[in-house]
C-alpha cells in the first residue's frame, strides 16, 4: 500500500474573492452563535430558570456538537447533487437555524426556550461542520491556512456585531426592559437580524461558489492513504463494558462522596464512550455508525497529535467563557452581588472585552496567513496561543479594567489561530473522500473539553482555591502554553507523511 497516490493532480489556487466568496457565509453562522452565547442565559432567566441550573441547560451546545457534525460530515462525503457536496448542508441548517433564532426570543416557557436552543445549535452546526470540510475540498494545501483565516476574520466580525447589537439598539431607543416573563425588544429584535444576516450570507456562499464533481476531488487528493483496523468484535465489547463500568464507579464515587453534581457529566462521558465500543462490536459493518468509529479508530497520526493541542485550547476558552465575568466583577468591581450597580456595570465590561477579543481575531485573521508564511504553522500557533495564555493570567494580575483591553488581544489572536491553524495542519492527512466525517470527528476534541471543563472547573474551584473565579483564568492560561507546547509535536504539512496502520490505530 503506498503512502500517497501516483502523481496526483494539483488544484488550481484561488483568488482573494474566491476565498472570500466561499468563506463568507460563516458571518452569518458566527453572528447567530455569538446572540446565542451572549443572550440566552438571560432569556432562560427571563423565563424562570434558576441561576443554578443554567450550566446544565446550555450543556446541549456541546453536545448537539458532538452527535451531528460527524453524522453530517459523513452524509456530506457521499452527497452530490445540482447543488453539489457541501452546499446542500449550508442552505438546510441556515434555514433551520434562522427559524430558531425567529422562535427563540418569542419562547412562552422555559422548556420550549431550552428545546429551540437544541434546534438552534444543531441547526448551525449542520451549516457550520460542511463549512470546515470545504476549505479542504476547494483549497490546495497552501492556500488552507489562508482559507481558514479568512474564516476566522468572518467569525471575528460577526462576533463583534452580533454581540454588540442590543446594546447598540438599546442606544437608538429600543426598549431594553420588559415585563416578567418577556424578553426585552432589544433581544428580539437582535434575533430577527442575526436570522436575517445568517440565511443571507449562507445563501451568498451557496450561489457565489462551486464544488469539484467526486471524480475530480478524488484525482486531486494528496492525503495518505488510511488503513483500516482490523476490528475484534471481542475486543470492542470486553472494552466497551470496562469504560462503561469505570464511568459506572465515577458516578457512585460522586454520588458516595456528595461532590458536584457538574460530575457527572465526566462520568457520563467515560460511560456513553463504552457503550459507543460496545455497540461498535454488535453492528455490522458499512452502516453509518460503524463507518463512523472505524474512521475514529484510523485518524492519522496528525489527527491523533493535535486533538490534545485541541483539549488544552477549548478547555482554556470554555475557562474564559464560564468564569470571566465572575472574575472580572470580582476582582475589579469588587462585587459579587448581582443585584449591585458595580456588579452589573463590571458585566457590561465584560460584553465590551468579548467583543474586543473578536474584534482582535478578526484583525490577527489578517495577520495570520504572512505569519505562516515565515515560521510556517506550528511554530505561529504556538506564539498566537502563548499570546493567548499571558492574556488569560494576566485578568488575574492587572487591576485597572481598562486595561484588560491589552489581555484581550491576546486572547483574540490565540481565538483566531484555533479557528485556523489546526485545521491547516489537520486537511493534508486527511483523504478527501472523508474530509467531512474527519472534519466531524475532529469536532470531539473540541466538545469534550468544554464538557470535561464544565465537570471539573466548579470541582477545582471550590476545593483548591477557595472558590476564586480568577483562578479558573489562571488555569486557562496554563492550559494554552500545554497546547503550544504539544502543537511541536505535531508534523508540519509537506512533511513526510505516514499511514496509521492498524497496531498504532488499536492503541
Amino acid at each position: 500500500m503506498t503512502d500517497r497516490q501516483s502523481a496526483p493532480n494539483r488544484k488550481p489556487q484561488l483568488s482573494f474573492w474566491q476565498i472570500w466568496n466561499m468563506c463568507f457565509g460563516f458571518l452569518g453562522i458566527q453572528f447567530g452563535f455569538a446572540l446565542q452565547n451572549a443572550n440566552v442565559s438571560r432569556i432562560f432567566q427571563t423565563l424562570g430558570a434558576p441561576i443554578d441550573d443554567i450550566p446544565m441547560l446550555w450543556i446541549a451546545a456541546p453536545l448537539t456538537g458532538l452527535i451531528v457534525q460527524p453524522i453530517v460530515g459523513y452524509l456530506s462525503d457521499r452527497t452530490w447533487t445540482g447543488l453539489g457536496r457541501r452546499r446542500p448542508y449550508f442552505l438546510i441548517g441556515a434555514v433551520l437555524a434562522t427559524l430558531a433564532l425567529i422562535a427563540m426570543p418569542n419562547s412562552p416557557t422555559l422548556w420550549i426556550a431550552a428545546g429551540l436552543l437544541w434546534i438552534l445549535d444543531a441547526s448551525i452546526n449542520i451549516s457550520m461542520e460542511p463549512f470546515r470540510a470545504f476549505v479542504g475540498d476547494q483549497l490546495p494545501q497552501q492556500q488552507r491556512a489562508s482559507g481558514y483565516a479568512m474564516q476566522s476574520f468572518f467569525i471575528g466580525v460577526g462576533s463583534v456585531i452580533a454581540s454588540l447589537l442590543p446594546f447598540a439598539l438599546a442606544h437608538f431607543g429600543v426598549g431594553n426592559t420588559a415585563g416578567p416573563g418577556e424578553v426585552p425588544d432589544t433581544v428580539r429584535y437582535a434575533f430577527y437580524f442575526g436570522g436575517a444576516v445568517l440565511l443571507l450570507s449562507v445563501g451568498w456562499t451557496v450561489l457565489r461558489t462551486r464544488e469539484y464533481p467526486p471524480a475530480q476531488l478524488h484525482a486531486f487528493d494528496e492525503a495518505p492513504v488510511l488503513a483500516r483496523p482490523d476490528r475484534d468484535r471481542v475486543r470492542c465489547l470486553l472494552l466497551g463494558a470496562s469504560w462503561t463500568v469505570v464511568g459506572g464507579i465515577v458516578a457512585t464515587t460522586i454520588s458516595m462522596l456528595g461532590w458536584d453534581k457538574q460530575l457527572y457529566v465526566l462520568a457520563a462521558l467515560i460511560a456513553a464512550f463504552g457503550l459507543a465500543l460496545a455497540l461498535r462490536g454488535v453492528v455490522r459493518d458499512g452502516g453509518g455508525f460503524a463507518s463512523v468509529m472505524d474512521d475514529l479508530a484510523a485518524m492519522p497520526t496528525t489527527m491523533l497529535r493535535l486533538a490534545v493541542v485541541q483539549f488544552f485550547s477549548w478547555f482554556a476558552l470554555f475557562a474564559m467563557w464560564i468564569y470571566t465575568t465572575p472574575a472580572v466583577t470580582q476582582l475589579h468591581y469588587h462585587s459579587s452581588d448581582t443585584a449591585s450597580a458595580a456588579y452589573n456595570e463590571g458585566a457590561n465590561w465584560v460584553g465590551v472585552l468579548f467583543a474586543g477579543y473578536n474584534g482582535f481575531a478578526a484583525l490577527a485573521a489578517i495577520v495570520i496567513p504572512p505569519m505562516t508564511r515565515r515560521w510556517g504553522l506550528r511554530w505561529s500557533h504556538l506564539f498566537n496561543v502563548f499570546l493567548g495564555g499571558a492574556g488569560l493570567i494576566s485578568i488575574a494580575l492587572i487591576r485597572d479594567p481598562q486595561w484588560l483591553l491589552l489581555s484581550m488581544l491576546g486572547v483574540g489572536f490565540a481565538w483566531a489561530s484555533i479557528l485556523s491553524l489546526p485545521y491547516a495542519m489537520l486537511s493534508d492527512s486527511v483523504p478527501a473522500a472523508k474530509m467531512g466525517v474527519f472534519m466531524g470527528i475532529f469536532n470531539f476534541f473540541i466538545v469534550i473539553p468544554q464538557l470535561v471543563a464544565a465537570s471539573l472547573l466548579g470541582f477545582l474551584l471550590k476545593h483548591l482555591f477557595g472558590g476564586q473565579p480568577a483562578m479558573a483564568l489562571v488555569i486557562g492560561g496554563v492550559s494554552l502554553f500545554l497546547a503550544g507546547l504539544c502543537v511541536l509535536w505535531v508534523r508540519e504539512p509537506g512533511q513526510a507523511a505516514q499511514p496509521i496502520d492498524a497496531a498504532q490505530a488499536r492503541a
